[in-house]
């Protein structure tokens, strides 16, 4: 550390991974324009953009690709990283790590991947990362069971990356590209992302809290209501739940996506998932999307078929919708739902028209007010990969 309190050319280079006679020939060819000159240290946006250019050069980025990159502002998103990674962290080794919170290293090396973070075994660990595993250790040796933790986190990994991925992505559209239209320079820019950043980081957890613990509450209180109502199958293998199952998408997308472009079509399919989303009764939630598609899954046939018929009344867009529905016992696991019901439900929308809503027989038949539904049965239906026909009908409304 330097008497100005800046970062010394031999500890920037060992943050940023390289020798400090590359570090000096990069600031000398211009490759960190943030770096005045070793008399006066090395500021923490200098050796964050040092980080970055290290990271390119890995990748096989040529210095001058990378010195474009600079001059257009395309490398500010390097400096935001700075909030991330605080200097002086303490480094724990991934052996010493699981020596320390007690957990066996390949344990720890399967709950990492779980996470989804790469590499799978990271040669060390920062103190964030400590804290994180002393969390698991306690989950761990409070007695919750391994293989329900191992898929619990692996739903966190992947639902918090989509939002950190959603995340950057909207703060590159929304902020980063129009400063570089505006031929803001690099280092302004910068400075101007990361003191945004640093006003809007200090709020994301605190609401993501906020919002986990809403929906667990409702999710909870779902749960039980579920449990009252339902009879319980003691031949049902622990891990399988009988659920309403539908598939809803649109008749014609790819058609549709090629006459009217792909932005268009996108804008379709946001406000098609957006009506999905907001119409499904209470018991219901949209378990993934996929493309035009979207999966729902729900306690009650009854009440899934009440609103597939209502939903095809509201849309009246083009390209049509159409839903299939099936009811049967699922494999729950990491927050998505598997097995054969599943795939059968898949097929029966598969089959359906724009603005139809098609059942199976499992559906009617556990569907006791029928007065204000008309179903008419379309016979047997060979589904693919289905040895057996599958008995289908029509929903509508009773006029």
């Amino acid at each position: 550390m330097t008497d100005n309190g800046l970062l010394t050319t031999k500890e920037a280079a060992d943050l940023a991974g390289v020798t400090p006679s590359t570090l000096r020939r990069w600031a000398k060819t211009g490759v960190i324009p943030e770096h005045r000159g070793d008399e006066e240290g090395w500021t923490p946006a200098a050796v964050a953009h040092a980080r970055i250019v290290s990271r390119l050069r890995e990748r096989g980025h040529s210095l001058e690709q990378v010195r474009r990159a600079g001059e257009q502002g395309r490398l500010a998103y390097g400096f935001i990283e700075d909030l991330f990674s605080p200097d002086g962290e303490r480094m724990v080794s991934f052996e010493d790590a699981a020596k320390e919170v007690g957990i066996e290293p390949a344990l720890l090396e399967r709950i990492w991947a779980s996470v989804g973070f790469a590499p799978r075994r990271p040669e060390h660990l920062t103190e964030d990362d400590m804290q994180a595993l002393r969390y698991i250790a306690a989950v761990l040796q409070a007695g919750f069971p391994l293989v329900a933790f191992i898929q619990l986190i692996r739903v966190y990994g992947q639902a918090l990356s989509r939002i950190a991925d959603a995340e950057t992505r909207l703060f590159h559209i929304y902020v980063h590209e129009p400063l570089m239209r505006q031929g803001v320079p690099g280092l302004q820019m910068a400075e101007e992302m990361e003191d945004l950043a640093s006003d809007l980081l200090p709020f994301s957890s605190p609401l993501m809290d906020y919002l986990h613990q809403r929906f667990l509450k409702e999710f909870t209180e779902r749960d039980v209501v579920g449990h009252m109502e339902a009879e319980l199958d003691e031949s049902t293998d622990l891990g399988r739940v009988r659920v309403a199952i539908a598939f809803a998408d649109l008749a014609g997308w790819t058609r549709f996506t090629e006459e009217a472009g792909e932005e268009e079509a996108l804008d379709m399919v946001e406000a098609f998932i957006d009506a999905v989303t907001e119409t499904l009764p209470e018991d219901a939630r949209v378990i993934k999307t996929i493309g035009d598609e979207v999966m729902i899954v729900g306690q009650d046939a009854s009440e899934l078929t009440d609103w597939a018929v209502g939903f095809q009344r509201l849309w009246d867009e083009r390209p049509m919708a159409r839903i299939g529905i099936h009811q049967g016992v699922t494999l729950y696991r990491d927050g998505d739902y598997f097995g054969r019901d599943v795939n059968l439900a898949a097929r029966v929308v598969a089959r359906a028209r724009g603005g139809e809503v098609l059942v199976t027989d499992d559906v009617v038949d556990s569907i006791t007010q029928k007065d204000h539904l008309r179903f008419e049965t379309i016979g047997q239906v060979k589904l693919k990969g289905f040895d057996e026909s599958t008995v289908l009908c029509r929903a509508s409304a009773e006029e």
